[in-house]
């Protein structure tokens, strides 16, 4: 198994999406004929990637207290192209690409840890990195493909994400090293930018953040039935 490879577990099953409703329900025609539904683990408006009649893949397991028998994993995108709606998976795919330094503008740290609250913050960030040296980072997962390869976030008004850049501009003001790293976890996405028709100002303090030295960065993970293959560095078009 390549080492870019995180794969899923368990393994996942085809079907085809009936609809998505009350945010976190889908209901999806499994290929072997049963019909059920499934957590829909994304907050987001899913724009493009939760079409009724889209091809999509869910994970069963059955735990303990559960009352869904899975979750959505994957689906073919209007757009063209698999993507991962799962957006949880976006930040356990990059501990894992951080801890075998696949993402090398990142690479180098002796150690990561995750979820950290920075003394006198109010925001626990993704990432933090260290030995030698520090970096924060915030991880956001892309998955809007709005045609011609580009990839846009975010898909709708993201309030908490504006909150993450003014804080990420803050510590990069006081000479710590940030970065805001967009996981794009959607096959058909060559490179990225602001979705500034859906969040002006999302895109207004992602620039202000680039100017002030954040890091932006925007990393390839390409979903397959097998697990999320760590790719490579894209554009990210300011």
């Amino acid at each position: 198994m390549s080492a870019r490879l995180i794969p899923f577990t368990p393994r996942l099953q085809g079907g085809v999406l009936q609809r998505r409703y009350k945010r976190f329900l889908a209901d999806v025609l499994l290929d072997d004929g049963r019909e059920i539904t499934v957590h829909c683990p994304n907050t987001g408006s899913m724009k493009g990637c939760a079409e009724p009649g889209s091809r999509v893949w869910v994970g069963l397991e059955q735990k303990a207290g559960r009352k869904l028998p899975g979750s959505w994993e994957l689906v073919d995108s209007e757009a063209g192209g698999l993507a991962c709606i799962h957006s949880a998976r976006a930040n356990r795919v990059v501990a894992a690409a951080l801890a075998r330094d696949l993402i090398t503008p990142l690479a180098g740290y002796a150690d990561v840890r995750a979820e950290v609250r920075l003394p006198g913050g109010e925001s626990r960030f993704d990432f933090m990195l260290s030995g030698p040296g520090e970096c924060v980072v915030e991880v956001k997962s892309v998955t809007m493909a709005v045609g011609e390869g580009v990839g846009a976030f975010p898909d709708a008004v993201s309030l908490r994400g504006q909150k993450h850049l003014r804080e990420l501009t803050t510590l990069a003001d006081a000479g710590r090293r940030t970065c805001l790293l967009f996981c794009v976890m959607h096959s058909g996405i060559d490179q990225v930018r602001p979705a500034d028709e859906i969040d002006p100002e999302y895109g207004r303090l992602l620039r202000l953040a680039a100017s002030r030295g954040v890091e932006i960065i925007a990393w390839s993970v390409i979903p397959t039935s097998e697990g999320l293959e760590v790719a490579g560095q894209l554009p990210v078009q300011l």
